[in-house]
This record gives structure tokens, C-alpha cells and sequence, in this order.
């Protein structure tokens, strides 16, 4: 005979679960990304090294996804206080912060093959296949944070959180503020590990 669980017991049930998963999840994260900085490491022991200078739009984009986690913790701030309007607001301008962050990843891309500094090819180096690895998985998961930030801000829109319950900001802010700490490591290692 089946079971049925009431909605405020499947909201519970997401609520506990929520949090743990996702730092599964980073974890896994944190475990990818030390496996290529420490490859990175190795390899330019190995020598055959080129040096050059990152380009001035990832500097950019790090004030960009610094202020996107200004404006997540705005709305955390703000569906605390039961203020949907402000939640919503903030939410949308962390996504835009994080649409413009990746617009600008691309633009270095485009700077960087300029500077003759190319991920694959004949005129390539490791140095450059790393550096497009590295900020290019950091994008592949920026995007999960970009879908979760869609989510929630239609959720905040559509008047499903309050302040008794957003879990759902909770996690995505977590997910959001971690990309943003993350990104700021692989550049000041990019800056520093030469």
C-alpha cells in the first residue's frame, strides 16, 4: 500500500537534504579543481613553458562576480525580512552579474588569442591549454549556479518563499558564494603559480 506524505513533510524532508547534498557537490568541486591546479603545477615543472600576462577583462570579471555575491547576500538579507520584492530584485541582479561574468570569461578568451595564446593547435602551449581548462570549467559550472539563480528568482517572483522557508535561496546562495571564492583562488593561483 503506497504512502503518502503531506506537502509540509516533503518540504522538511527537502530542507534537510538540501544542504548536505550540495556540499557533496562541492567537495567534488574542490576535489576537480585541486587535481588541475596540482597538474597544472607538474607540468610547468616539466618545463617548454610559455609566460605571458593574463588579460585586464579577468580582472574584470572578478569585481563582477565579487558584487554578484554583494547582491546574493542582499537577497538572502532580504527574504530573511520577508521583503519579496527586494529578494526578486536582487536575485535578477546576481543573474545579470553572472551573465555579464561569463560575457566577459569569453571576451578574455578572445584577448588571449589575440596575445597568440591558443587552447589547442599547432601554436598552442600547455600553459594556454591550461589556463582555457581551468576558467572553462569554472564557466560549466558558473552555468549550474546561473540555472539555479533562473529557478529562484521565478520561485521569489512567483511568491514561493518567505521568510519561514527558503531553502531554496539558501542553497543557491551557498552554491553561488563558493563559485565566487573559487574563481578568486584559480586567478590569484593563474597570477601567482607562473
Amino acid at each position: 500500500m503506497a504512502t503518502y506524505i503531506s506537502e509540509e513533510e516533503a518540504r522538511d524532508i527537502k530542507a534537510r537534504t538540501a544542504k548536505p547534498m550540495l556540499w557533496v557537490g562541492i567537495v567534488s568541486i574542490v576535489m576537480l579543481f585541486a587535481g588541475m591546479t596540482s597538474a597544472y603545477v607538474v607540468r610547468q615543472a616539466e618545463g617548454n613553458w610559455l609566460y605571458f600576462e593574463l588579460p585586464q577583462t579577468f580582472y574584470i570579471s572578478t569585481a563582477v562576480i565579487v558584487l554578484s555575491s554583494v547582491t546574493m547576500w542582499m537577497a538572502q538579507s532580504a527574504i530573511k525580512k520577508d521583503n519579496l520584492k527586494q529578494t526578486t530584485n536582487m536575485l535578477l541582479a546576481t543573474l545579470v552579474l553572472g551573465v555579464v561574468f561569463t560575457i566577459l570569461q569569453f571576451k578574455a578568451w578572445g584577448e588571449l588569442v589575440d596575445m597568440g595564446v591558443f587552447f589547442a593547435g599547432r601554436e598552442s602551449n600547455a600553459a594556454g591549454s591550461f589556463l582555457y581548462a581551468i576558467s572553462g570549467l569554472h564557466l560549466a559550472h558558473l552555468a549550474g549556479g546561473i540555472i539555479a539563480l533562473i529557478f529562484t528568482s521565478v520561485k521569489a517572483y512567483l511568491k514561493k518563499y518567505s521568510a519561514d522557508y527558503h531553502v531554496g535561496i539558501g542553497v543557491a546562495a551557498t552554491y553561488w558564494h563558493f563559485l565566487d571564492i573559487l574563481w578568486i583562488y584559480l586567478l590569484l593561483f593563474l597570477v601567482f603559480i607562473r
